[in-house]
């Protein structure tokens, strides 16, 4: 039996769409009509200071690739609160029926992007790997994985994800690894672990599955010695105790019996108050839920300009637009022949020129991006 994913032909071929745009379609070409219109995606008319981090670009590029339009889009990993972050110039017949798809890849990404650039925002010296993969239906795995990567997280858990964006997975061992050895076994656990996986693999024991933290920690350092990189707390949301307290208890055990170089990981339905709270006691994290189950941002496509004349329905800013990130890190919205803002730098740049990509998609520079325009923007400072 099939999986219940539609599959990359009918992302392509525009058959992954709302039945509407496939009527539209029929309609116009019925009445002859194909007019040229410059359509605009956003989320936000005006700023608002609420910014959010643009992602899924890369597929969008794919989606219109070899479709005779021209798309200007602020690059991936840019920081946005208002005004378009991408436009489609052409003849509306030639891209219309791909909105819904479109949509789809820029909101859902920005979205995933956005939450996982307020954890690392949140932990920015700590390592972050995401973790959220088992979250979200096994097609989207490698939308996640880069969404989180492009907002600077530190690595990532899903193997096939890893196989598509050219990145290899993070992850040592899960409580059913314990659990098969059986109640008061973990040390064969772990030393199983440590005979039988590369050497390139960090050791992390995970040290919260039948008996007191402290207590897990100091028998897994003693059954691997010098070997053992790091140890896992798992138990954030499945406990009631102070999850800092436990943390810095086992830091300070550990530092007790001389083992300041073992660093203490901490899982567990985190989000960015946790990581705040954590920071200063705590070597890394895994983040899962908040990010790969954050809302998509919501986007609209909407047609500002038709046959060289200014055209949007009631509600939306019409006119072909610029946006620009000022001098003091904000964001402006303006008409594209007007003035721009003084010491202003546009932030749309070309995507594709009748239909051919013309920008290379560098998911370090992304991140790199992501990085500064959070300083630049204040983003997430606490």
């Amino acid at each position: 039996m099939d999986f219940d994913i539609v599959g990359t032909d009918a992302i392509r071929d525009g058959s992954a769409t709302d039945a509407y745009f496939e009527r539209t379609e029929t309609t116009l070409r019925h009445a002859e009509k194909n007019p040229h219109v410059v359509a605009e995606v956003t989320a936000d008319q005006f700023p608002d200071g609420d910014y959010e981090l643009l992602a899924g670009v890369k597929d969008a590029a794919a989606l219109l690739e070899g479709h005779d339009v021209d798309v200007d889009a602020i690059p991936e990993g840019r920081l946005f609160d208002g005004g378009p972050v991408m436009r489609i110039e052409g003849s509306y017949l030639d891209f219309g029926r791909f909105e819904t798809s479109l949509l789809g890849f820029l909101s859902h990404a920005s979205g995933v992007a956005t939450a996982a650039l307020d954890v690392r925002r949140a932990a920015p010296d700590s390592t972050v790997l995401s973790f959220g993969a088992r979250h979200v239906h096994p097609a989207l795995t490698a939308m996640i994985e880069r969404s989180a990567l492009l907002a600077g997280l530190d690595g990532i858990s899903h193997v096939a994800a890893g196989d598509v964006l050219g990145r290899e997975a993070s992850g040592t061992m899960p409580h059913a690894l314990l659990i098969c050895f059986g109640r008061g076994n973990q040390e064969e656990a772990w030393k199983a672990f440590d005979e039988a996986v590369e050497e390139s693999v960090p050791r992390v024991a995970l040290c919260d599955t039948y008996s007191d933290e402290t207590d897990e920690v100091l028998r897994a350092v003693e059954a691997l010695g010098d070997d053992l990189d790091s140890v896992r707390l798992d138990t954030t949301s499945s406990r009631r105790g102070d999850f800092r307290h436990i943390v810095r208890e086992v830091q300070w055990t550990l530092n007790a019996h001389d083992h300041e170089s073992v660093d203490v990981f901490v899982s567990g339905g985190l989000g960015p108050s946790d990581l705040r709270h954590l920071r200063d006691v705590a070597d890394g994290f895994g983040v899962g839920g908040y990010v790969s189950n954050a809302n998509p941002v919501d986007f609209a496509l909407d047609i500002v300009e038709i046959d060289g004349e200014p055209a949007a329905k009631r509600g939306k800013l019409t006119g072909v637009k610029e946006v620009y990130r000022t001098a003091d890190g904000g964001h402006h919205v303006g008409l594209e022949d007007a003035d721009s803002p003084t010491d202003a730098e546009p932030l749309l740049e070309p995507l594709i020129r009748d239909g051919e990509i013309v920008r290379e998609f560098d998911l370090d520079a992304a991140a790199a991006r992501a990085r500064a325009d959070a300083e630049r923007c204040g983003y997430g400072a606490e």
